[in-house]
């Protein structure tokens, strides 16, 4: 039961609100897991026109490269000795995808951002490059930033948690 992603989209930006738009347990092995968690994120976000004609889908407000990397990320990455859930949270101003476990090691903020990875599920990140979109070469979280320039972590070793804040286009 701890390894399941709880999926919330809530009516303005406290976390601590009573209401929401949509929530979803997403369990299952980690391909579906990550399907479904994508599929919870992308039928919560608005579309953009932008300078499409009319008749077509607009594009997600946050871009999908993006968005399928963290998500790889949070469900890889995680410290799987801690029984907590994975959680993505959908506020009208933000999507924060959260995953129990600070950084390890010696991994900084800065070093992420500096392109420096570390495997910290070498075994269930093994089997990723088979069943996930996911390359195994550190460079997920470059990717997410050069979509989503705004891109905020927090690694919070107090709580014990990693988290990826996506601002959303108001």
């Amino acid at each position: 039961p701890a390894f399941v992603t709880k999926a919330v989209s809530f009516v303005g930006n406290d976390p601590a609100g009573v209401k929401y738009r949509d929530s979803e347990d997403i369990d299952g092995c980690l391909r579906d897991m990550y399907t479904r968690t994508m599929s919870f994120i992308t039928r919560n976000l608005r579309r953009l026109q932008d300078d499409k004609d009319f008749n077509t889908e607009g594009d997600l407000e946050i871009p999908a490269v993006a968005i399928e990397e963290l998500v790889v990320n949070m469900l890889l990455h995680r410290d799987y000795f801690i029984s907590a859930p994975w959680r993505v949270m959908i506020f009208d101003d933000r999507v924060e995808l959260i995953s129990p476990g600070a950084l390890p090691n010696n991994l900084t903020i800065e070093n992420i951002r500096n392109g420096v990875s570390v495997i910290r599920n070498p075994l269930i990140t093994s089997f990723a490059t088979k069943e996930l979109p996911y390359r195994g070469i550190g460079t997920g979280i470059l990717r997410a930033m050069a979509n989503v320039p705004d891109l905020l972590l927090e690694s919070d070793h107090e709580r014990n948690l990693f988290t990826a804040r996506i601002p959303r286009q108001m």
